[in-house]
């Protein structure tokens, strides 16, 4: 079930997307071109200046004067809109009318608004989320899956690297990283408790991070352990930074949907912590941004210049360091990826909306369970 993604041309159903407009939802999609997409029923918007209003039951697309998607509203959940995106008024009361979502976020993802009509269920869905949250047997189910989506793309990782690296000592380290971490998945699946599931998640993040620095093969950059608050080294610095930025996104994602960010399952609750975005963050960590922080290493874009150290003892980014990672950060989010799940072609910045979405399903009864994100 291919997605829909418009730019120029629609594509046909067997025709590669392109990044733009995403249709997520069971209708056809019409415009020059036809395609099913998938049962997420949302519509993605991405492209600068584009502009949606309504044309009967319908709500249309256009960038530049141009139609690129026309999308019938009553097969429609949600509409996400990406940094310069204009809906007009009578689009946006035709969506609340028919119980439509409208999201709004920056060009960086960051959120900004969101628009329901009277009733929509975002209250209904916030008090299941805290219901299940309240229930050991749902909580440890969702950290189950989490869980084991995490540990899914960390040895992905760790094998691709096992392949690329040319040194023969990082790849046996790197490859029996791996092999433990599939040797904890039994015991993960077997888990009687969260807080088990939890043991094991610190197990396989301690022997990932072990590993990690074999993953490097840039000179002047070196990694023991992971450290925080503050980083000790360069390479923790990056992921630091990754991570931050990687949980805004996330979090974003959650407020978007209408979920309590700071209400989590696999993450206990604590004051001022977004418990939540944690969670979601977990699958994605690996596979999004330690592999772009690996590459901004071994491509050589960033250099051990490239970093201050701090009286406290951490080690920071440079100004200009921090606007080449920011750069790669937000092009990576248009890199496109399969989704496991959906069986589409997406771009990474849709992937915690995605995320987001499927866990609110299953939240409200509509999915047996959580589908994590894994790379294949």
């Amino acid at each position: 079930m291919p997605a829909l993604f418009a730019s120029g041309d629609l594509p046909t159903r067997d025709a590669r997307p392109a990044g733009g407009v995403c249709a997520s939802g069971r209708h056809r999609a019409r415009g020059r071109g036809r395609g099913r997409v998938n049962a997420l029923n949302t519509l993605f918007v991405l492209s600068p200046g584009a502009y949606v209003t309504k044309d009967h039951l319908n709500l249309v697309v256009t960038v530049e004067g141009e139609v690129r998607m026309r999308v019938p509203i009553h097969g429609l959940a949600s509409v996400v809109c990406f940094g310069h995106v204009m809906m007009s008024p009578g689009a946006m009361g035709s969506a609340a009318a028919n119980g439509v979502l409208v999201a709004f976020f920056s060009r960086t993802g960051r959120f900004v608004a969101r628009v329901e009509g009277v009733g929509r269920g975002s209250l209904r869905l916030r008090r299941a989320q805290l219901r299940t949250s309240e229930d050991s047997a749902a909580t440890r189910e969702i950290s189950r899956a989490i869980v084991l989506g995490k540990v899914a793309n960390s040895r992905q990782l760790l094998l691709r690297r096992a392949r690329e690296t040319e040194s023969p000592e990082a790849s046996a380290e790197l490859a029996s990283a791996a092999g433990h971490l599939s040797r904890l998945v039994p015991s993960i699946t077997r888990a009687e408790t969260a807080d088990e599931i939890r043991g094991y998640e610190g197990d396989a993040a301690a022997r990932y991070f072990g590993a990690f620095g074999s993953c490097i093969s840039a000179p002047g950059f070196q990694f023991e352990k992971r450290s925080r608050r503050p980083p000790r080294d360069p390479v923790n610095a990056l992921l630091s930074f990754a991570y931050a930025i990687l949980l805004n996104d996330c979090v974003a994602a959650l407020q978007g949907v209408g979920l309590d960010s700071d209400a989590g399952f696999l993450h206990r609750d604590r004051p001022g912590r977004p418990s939540l975005g944690l969670d979601l963050m977990e699958e994605l960590r690996s596979p999004f941004a330690d592999r772009m922080v690996l590459a901004l290493i071994n491509r050589g874009q960033v250099t051990p210049s490239d970093f201050t150290a701090e009286p406290t003892g951490g080690v920071t980014l440079t100004a200009t360091a921090r606007r080449e990672f920011l750069a790669t950060y937000q092009t990576r989010k248009q890199e496109e990826v399969n989704h496991p799940f959906l069986k589409e072609t997406v771009p990474w910045a849709v992937v915690p909306h995605l995320q987001a979405r499927l866990l609110a399903r299953h939240l409200r009864g509509d999915l047996d369970a959580y589908p994590p994100f894994t790379l294949r």
